[in-house]
């Protein structure tokens, strides 16, 4: 059968669009990990407390989370080319927004405004690589390299934001994408083909709209109940209204005849296992690292450059550790592998939970390591057994829905564990003692967790190692690079 040239491309151009889709992602994910270097040094120059921190934390992740699957049926429908620069505009004129911030509330506006282009941004990113590589094999490395290549932005974060933090202050960490943006958008309008899905399902507004505000309003109640009090009108009043939004999201989803979160996959064991582990495993990950810096920081003393680099083994371990995740899963089992990596990851979480002002940092590195050694033995494994539980043409929703529910996870972990920090403070507890508390809940979750996995997270039917995406565009067009590599092993 012929392929269109606006689909296929010649190689030249394939290889632009492979260089161009890889920097986008890079620089999303650069922003996730870059931002948890500078929290001490915004906390300082902005004059805000450990709430300011979590909303500039969450407004992004909240936004990333809810509009994931959204992001990839915009891509489908209106265009690949036309999402992918749209998004990297607004990402680079939010991070010029976030730069130029002159208080908490610009800045927070600013990474919510950065949400919302990286939603776009990221799946239309490997909507257009799976449009422009047909063949599956070629897929398969184009998309390996996509994951390799983005993946460094994890580990390059924390030494970024670390060293332009020292060196210039915390606004040089969003003046770094500005560059990266105007690359984008240069090589992108010249070199990339439109391509776009006929078939492309409806957008779920309703669905889209609920779950971003009752996620919100769950976020709000969780950051703001422990400065306001837990029993103060708005926090009770932000709890209730997260309840029967959400209440009103599940009874529209059951109605659509195209949702974009089918409440019928969650009939299957292995599909509602699985991510239910994925929340847990973004919210102790995500939870835990909002801390990392602030602890060399504040606790040991530590400078904002060395606090970088000395929180870099958490990336390392996960970059190095990734790629062999699905083949260890494919081999022994998602049970195994996964109850094995969050064990791992608790087990370093409660023993950071031990660390004090005057432990030394080698006896702090191999417990960020093993925290890292345990999540990255997690994420790739629980996307393929979310991607086994459903049948084969619906490979690519369950990897967005994975995607999802691991930012939400995250939107979560940063919100809770803040109010336990908050809480123990308001009792007198120091912020060591505090941080202490965070971790050791942190960890007490993903033990719970790993048990949890170890006693029902078995196949729901039989299959031969790890199911692949037949189709990579729309929700499903959003991968982290774990499970990227994972998907096409």
């Amino acid at each position: 059968m012929a392929r269109s040239p606006a689909a296929v491309g010649s190689r030249p151009n394939r290889a632009v669009l492979l260089a161009v889709t890889c920097l986008g992602q890079f620089m999303v994910l650069l922003d996730n990990t870059i931002v948890g270097a500078a929290l001490p040094d915004m906390q300082h120059r902005l004059h805000t407390q450990l709430t300011g921190l979590q909303w500039i934390v969450d407004a992004y992740v909240l936004l990333v989370a809810m509009l994931l699957l959204s992001g990839g049926v915009f891509a489908d429908r209106f265009g690949r080319k036309r999402v992918y620069l749209t998004g990297a505009v607004v990402f680079t004129a939010a991070s010029a927004l976030c730069s130029l911030a002159p208080s908490v509330g610009w800045l927070i506006a600013g990474r919510a405004l950065q949400g919302i282009g990286a939603s776009a941004l990221s799946p239309a990113s490997l909507a257009l690589l799976a449009a422009a590589y047909p063949v599956p094999q070629e897929r398969i490395k184009a998309i390996g390299l996509w994951a390799g290549f983005s993946g460094i932005g994890l580990a390059a974060g924390p030494v970024a934001g670390g060293v332009l933090t020292d060196a210039f202050g915390w606004p040089a960490i969003f003046l770094v994408n500005l560059p990266i943006g105007a690359i984008l958008l240069l090589v992108g309008l010249r070199h990339l083909d439109e391509s776009r899905n006929p078939n492309a399902p409806a957008i779920d507004i309703p669905g889209t709209v609920l779950s971003v505000v009752a996620v919100g309003a769950l976020t709000y109640g969780l950051i703001e109940g422990g400065a306001r009090g837990w029993t103060a009108p708005v926090i009770l009043g932000s709890f209730a209204a997260a309840a029967i939004l959400l209440a009103a999201f599940v009874a529209v989803e059951a109605r659509r005849s195209a949702p974009m979160l089918p409440l019928r996959l969650f009939r299957q064991r292995l599909f509602t296992v699985s991510n239910t582990a994925m929340i847990v495993v973004g919210f102790a990950l995500m939870g835990s690292s909002f801390f990392f810096s602030q602890f060399f920081v504040y606790v040991q003393g530590s400078s904002i450059l060395r606090a970088g680099l000395q929180t870099l083994p958490v990336s390392l371990g996960m970059v190095t550790v990734s790629p062999f995740a699905g083949r260890l899963a494919a081999r022994y089992g998602f049970r195994i592998v996964v109850t094995i990596g969050l064990t791992l990851a608790g087990g370093g979480l409660l023993a950071l939970g031990l660390v004090h002002a005057d432990t030394g940092y080698g006896n702090v590195w191999w417990r960020l390591a093993v925290v890292g050694i345990g999540f990255a033995l997690t994420m790739s494994p629980l996307t393929g057994a979310t991607i086994q539980a459903v049948r084969p043409q619906e490979g690519g929703l369950a990897s967005g829905i994975s995607s999802t529910t691991r930012q939400i996870g995250a939107v979560l972990g940063v919100a809770v564990l803040g109010a336990v920090v908050r809480t123990r403070q308001s009792g007198g507890a120091s912020f060591e003692a505090g941080l202490n508390s965070a971790f050791v809940a942190a960890g007490a979750v993903t033990m719970a967790a790993a048990a949890f996995t170890g006693l029902w997270l078995a196949r729901s039917k039989p299959t031969e190692g790890l199911a692949v995406p037949h189709r990579s565009t729309g929700p499903d067009a959003i991968t982290t690079p774990d499970e990227a590599t994972t998907n096409t092993r």
